[in-house]
């Protein structure tokens, strides 16, 4: 089993960046790949952006991409999520999953998920 933590959540004005971080504790944090997703109020969670086992793979939704960055360091058993141009739609609870098996946009295969974290984007 893997224990996720995340941080770094917070309140940011339009066109700002934050920077999200998870915190794997557990078995060996790269026999996970590793996603994110959110969750606004009255929604359903969607997918953010995925990374792979060693970290030379990413994917991210169509909505995010060339504005959020994944990144993984598996030395210190941490999953991040860079987030630039943030814009109010962005305002979300953010979760990181892990899934030993499964890479990709999907939830469902994720088999562990952080508590979240809250980002909220004022206009």
């Amino acid at each position: 089993q893997v224990q996720l933590v995340e941080s770094g959540g917070g309140l940011v004005q339009a066109g700002g960046s934050l920077r999200l971080s998870c915190a794997a504790s557990g078995r060996t944090f790269s026999s996970y790949a590793m996603g994110w997703f959110r969750q606004a109020p009255g929604k359903q969670r969607e997918f953010v952006a995925a990374i792979s086992w060693g970290g030379g793979s990413t994917y991210y939704a169509d909505s995010v991409k060339g504005r959020f960055t994944i990144s993984r360091d598996n030395a210190k058993n941490t999953v991040y999520l860079q987030m630039n141009s943030l814009k109010p739609e962005d305002t979300a609870v953010y979760y990181c999953a892990a899934s030993e098996r499964y890479y990709g946009g999907n939830y469902s295969p994720y088999d562990y998920w952080g508590q979240g974290t809250q980002v909220t984007v004022s206009s």
